[in-house]
């Protein structure tokens, strides 16, 4: 009995014992989480590496007016390793495959390269090793994490892929400078720096978020404590399809008369949209691109363009009228004090005053000279009156201040009024001459040339920017009527009558005018311009085309009208959809389709109820093209796509040949709008991938 006493109490003892440790251990545990934790955490941050980061939001779109992307921000990756989180073996057994993996891939080492550099960083117990510096796209990603060993994944494989977004414009060199770009800020992050990029910086750019990198099992990891606020994307007036047109005009022209630059700009008359703004300049290779906005910053003397508004001041002031006659003498000069202005073309004698601009003669210093010697101020007052010493006031950073010699200048002389007259002593850039020309079009009224639309958050529109009317109308009725006739006389009877057309009636200038640096004409150096709007009798666009120092000839009637010309035929005939009915017969044929995904085709066919044929024939292919029959069906016919060579991509709109061309593995650029015309790489032709390949839409 004694011994199960002594059994029991023993047990007892032990079980008191153990129930005393846990109350300890709980009260202790207690003590570190509360009394010690501040403590305690503080010697677990001094070991665990951690350091603040901010996390970047997604930067906006700029979206031209149709919802096409303009500029978008796209993920790359830059790869890194860390070989201590591979088993030995794994390593050992794999690391050839993955040395050859990378050097096929890459091409700028060779294996052995690669392995030394894998097994290097091993050996160094280098856990962040970064594999190449070039950075890679997700298709590209999607292939190296296929790779030997890196198809472990990040805690087996040591595969880490960081994410970046470069800032891309998928339509290449589109409005290129409008549109603008990102660059390194004074802080160290990235930010708009010309163009649209630029103005909406602030909106576009978002609000960043926080976060912390911590070392976890040697590898960095970051943990968001403040979610970032992506950027508003912005909507612009721009037409992808009338800035193709715009831009190739331009471009074609340059070449062509192997000028130093030019600039082209297409405004919706009505509410001052600019549809189309293309700026060329000729690179030390001798090929064209967007390095400056001319539209905007190219202030320069526009020369006979501004004879437009040199008649309205005198039709204002009642000195003239369109059908009065001037005898301007047969010898073709004009004396002022000590200068003498000659006729480009000899003498005209007696003119009317229409024939006077539609004829563009000098002699119209003459008739200034003559009216407003004694009040120079009251001609220059109507000048601003016109709005013509004012900013258009473009959403764009860099407008030049025009400028507008007035007679309590300095630099006024006796020469200042007839020189001003047909376009000298006075500085305007080519918007704000289009912006001039565009109110004479717009019964009077000008309008601030607007380039964004919206303002848009996820789809949402957070701003709106309507059209803005510019102070009131730039002359009475009746000077309008006047002017907007004379104007069509140039094109149909004057100095633009090569650009003449029956289908429908253009107004407008020429101008050409001798170029001048440090303040001297230089020799051969000018500026041939043409500004006006169509169809002259109802106003839809106007437009300008500025050419600067063309060597195969500089008259503005051979170099600047006829890419006006060009414009203004492709433009018109591509604006009956929007604002009417051709007057010749319709063409009531079926449209040939861009080819691409036959679902998509099917989905569309269904929601238009359209009979479709040769659905039978095509019920294996994912991909398709299009024909249009005799009667009032579309065909279907297979279309075969090989992602193992160079796939055939004519035919196909961009989104669909950016996804073929990119699943083969392939990088694209892209030029113009529309279907695919051209593309580099011949179709069925073997190349290494990450091969580069043009394509041209038109």
């Amino acid at each position: 009995m004694a011994l199960k006493d002594d059994i029991s109490w023993r047990t007892i003892v032990v079980y008191i014992a153990v129930v005393l440790c846990g109350f300890g251990i709980i009260i202790q545990a207690a003590a570190v989480m509360t009394v010690q934790g501040s403590k305690w955490r503080e010697m677990a941050s001094d070991n665990v590496p951690v350091k603040p980061v901010d996390i970047a939001p997604n930067r906006g779109d700029i979206c031209a007016a149709d919802g096409r992307i303009l500029a978008t921000s796209v993920p790359f990756y830059e790869l890194h390793f860390d070989p201590i989180a591979v088993d030995g073996e794994v390593f050992q057994q794999n690391i050839d495959s993955l040395a050859y993996c990378l050097s096929a891939f890459f091409k700028d080492g060779s294996k052995n390269f690669y392995k030394e550099k894998l097994m290097q960083a091993r050996k160094s117990k280098n856990r962040y090793l970064l594999i190449n510096k070039r950075r890679v796209n997700h298709t590209e990603l999607k292939r190296i994490r296929e790779f030997p060993i890196f198809r472990l994944g990040r805690n087996k494989g040591g595969f880490v892929a960081e994410v970046f977004d470069e800032r891309l414009q998928p339509h290449v060199n589109l409005a290129k400078r409008t549109i603008g770009y990102i660059n390194s800020s004074v802080e160290g992050g990235r930010e708009g720096r010309v163009g649209l990029e630029a103005a909406f910086e602030n909106e576009l750019k978002g609000e960043m978020g926080e976060g912390i990198k911590r070392m976890m099992s040697g590898t960095w990891m970051t943990v968001t404590e403040q979610e970032p606020k992506d950027g508003h994307d912005i909507v612009t007036t721009i037409d992808v399809d009338y800035q193709d047109i715009v831009q190739h005009a331009l471009k074609s022209q340059l070449e062509k008369s192997q000028a130093t630059d030019g600039t082209a700009i297409l405004m919706e008359v009505k509410s001052g949209d600019i549809k189309a703004i293309a700026n060329m300049t000729r690179g030390k290779d001798g090929s064209y691109s967007e390095m400056q906005n001319i539209a905007i910053s190219g202030a320069g003397e526009p020369g006979s363009v501004i004879k437009a508004a040199t008649f309205i001041a005198l039709m204002e002031d009642g000195f003239v009228s369109p059908d009065d006659t001037i005898d301007l003498g047969k010898s073709g000069a004009y004396k002022f004090y000590n200068r003498t202005l000659r006729e480009a073309h000899g003498g005209l004698g007696k003119v009317t005053v229409r024939q006077m601009l539609e004829k563009s003669a000098n002699g119209i210093a003459k008739l200034v000279f003559d009216n407003y010697k004694e009040h120079p101020e009251k001609f220059v007052n109507r000048w601003y009156a016109m709005g013509l010493d004012k900013k258009t006031g473009i959403c764009l950073p860099g407008e030049t201040e025009p400028f507008i010699k007035h007679p309590k200048d300095k630099t006024w002389s006796g020469i200042s009024l007839p020189w001003m007259a047909f376009g000298y002593e006075t500085q305007l850039t080519p918007l704000q001459i289009l912006a001039f020309y565009n109110a004479i079009a717009n019964d009077g009224q000008r309008m601030r040339p607007r380039l964004v639309k919206e303002i848009r958050n996820h789809g949402e529109v957070v701003k709106r920017f309507d059209t803005e009317e510019m102070g009131g109308r730039i002359c009475s009725r009746k000077t309008l009527e006047n002017i907007q006739s004379m104007l069509e006389g140039v094109v149909e009877h004057g100095t633009a009558r090569n650009i003449y057309t029956e289908n429908y009636r253009i107004a407008g200038k020429t101008g050409t005018a001798r170029i001048a640096k440090g303040g001297k004409y230089v020799s051969g150096a000018y500026r041939a311009s043409f500004v006006g709007y169509f169809p002259a009798d109802d106003p839809l666009y106007s437009c300008i085309v500025v050419i600067d120092n063309p060597r195969n000839g500089y008259y503005a009637t051979t170099v600047s009208a006829p890419v006006f010309k060009e414009i203004a035929d492709k433009v018109y005939s591509m604006a009956y959809v929007q604002y009417g009915e051709p007057e010749y017969e319709e063409d009531k044929s079926l449209p040939v389709c861009k080819d691409g995904l036959k679902k998509d085709f099917v989905t569309i066919f269904d929601y238009l109820d359209m009979d479709v044929d040769g659905l039978r024939d095509v019920s294996d292919s994912e991909w398709v093209g299009t024909l249009s029959d005799e009667g009032e069906n579309m065909k279907l016919e297979p279309r075969r796509v090989d992602y193992s060579t160079v796939p055939n991509v004519r035919g196909m709109g961009l989104r669909d040949a950016l996804y073929v061309l990119e699943n083969s593995g392939l990088k694209v650029g892209v030029a113009g709008a529309g279907m695919v015309r051209k593309q580099s790489l011949q179709p069925g032709s073997e190349v290494p991938k990450g091969s580069y390949v043009q394509i041209e839409l038109r």
